[in-house]
């Protein structure tokens, strides 16, 4: 009975060790935190789930989409890239998964980002007649030009956004300005941002650009209007996208691919850490609640990242095992 006991704590034993180990294989992990806001709080929920759940030691460096993207292909560092807006580094990085050096794991924001030209949900409501930007453009007296209400108005991104040249060239190809609308520059994100709170606030019309997941789409309810067409590529690389295009068509805005991309060394290393790096994802509408959560408690990136971990535990525990998401909690 002594020595059956004893095996049994030696085996016990064993096995806690052995557990312990698979949880502490991935060592140390650098993460890039981008300098956008859902990025941001993205690696810093990486960073906690892997530090309290798999007792890897996780350090955050600063990053961007081009010279992140660039490091992890040529250096194998950071380890991470939580949020990568993947259209930008195709090309390359197709090349690098097909020899090796990078692996897409999961694709973070499982709805893709988007963009597109949006309303009130409240007006989406009213007239449920418009479901696209064609419909909303017969009726210019919903949407009101923020400095003379007898016009109507298309807002459009600041100078400088790619997106302002998308969106002016769109104006032009659908006939906006024949629709008695006239296409209002705001200036600033802050600008973009406010006309939206104005206009809602104050139940007006508003017409305009906007992608997401974003803070103002989580505190306002916005609806994203169809374009009436499939996004053309070709079309849009060679002209919706290029300033002053002579001959714009009507075109759908791409919806933008974002993975989390490893290096294959983290790949190896990490062990069912990788588990959790494959299986988490989020949708567009909890990202923009934790993003208007931060926007109005002045929340810095790891704030948002505890704000989401403590009220959103239904969707992160299926990320991880069971036990993964007790010691997170804890932690907590």
């Amino acid at each position: 009975m002594k020595k059956l006991l004893a095996s049994t704590v030696i085996a016990a034993g064993f096995y806690a060790l052995a557990g312990t180990a698979a949880y502490a294989d991935c060592g140390e992990v650098s993460i890039a935190e981008m300098n956008w806001a859902s990025a941001g709080v993205a690696a810093h929920v990486d960073k906690f789930i892997l530090e309290n759940g798999y007792g890897c030691t996780a350090t955050l460096v600063t990053g961007d989409t081009m010279p992140t993207f660039a490091s992890m292909n040529e250096k194998g560092q950071p380890d991470m890239a939580p949020e990568l807006w993947v259209n930008a580094v195709r090309t390359p990085l197709d090349a690098a998964v097909k020899e090796g050096r990078l692996i897409e794991a999961a694709k973070i924001l499982n709805e893709g980002g988007v963009e597109g030209w949006w309303i009130p949900k409240f007006l989406a409501d009213e007239h449920p007649e418009i479901k696209t930007v064609q419909d909303a453009l017969k009726h210019p007296e919903l949407f009101p030009a923020p400095e003379d209400a007898s016009k109507a108005a298309v807002t459009n991104c600041p100078a400088g956004w790619n997106c302002q040249v998308s969106t002016a060239n769109l104006y032009r190809a659908l006939g906006a300005e024949k629709a008695g609308f006239e296409l209002v520059d705001t200036g600033s994100a802050a600008g973009l941002d406010g006309s939206i709170a104005n206009a809602i606030e104050n139940k007006k019309g508003w017409l305009g650009y906007y992608w997401a997941p974003t803070a103002i789409l989580g505190k306002y309810e916005m609806t994203r209007l169809s374009f009436g067409v499939e996004h053309n590529k070709a079309d849009w690389d060679a002209c919706t996208a290029v300033p002053d295009c002579a001959d714009p068509k009507v075109n759908s805005y791409p919806v933008s691919d974002v993975y989390t991309v490893v290096t294959k060394g983290f790949a190896d290393k990490a062990g069912v850490a990788m588990d959790y790096v494959k299986a988490r994802n989020w949708d567009n509408g909890t990202v923009n609640k934790v993003l208007a959560w931060m926007d109005e408690n002045q929340g810095t990136n790891e704030d948002g990242a505890k704000y989401f971990l403590k009220t959103y535990p239904d969707m992160w525990s299926k990320w991880v095992a069971p036990e993964v998401a007790e010691k997170v909690k804890a932690a907590l």
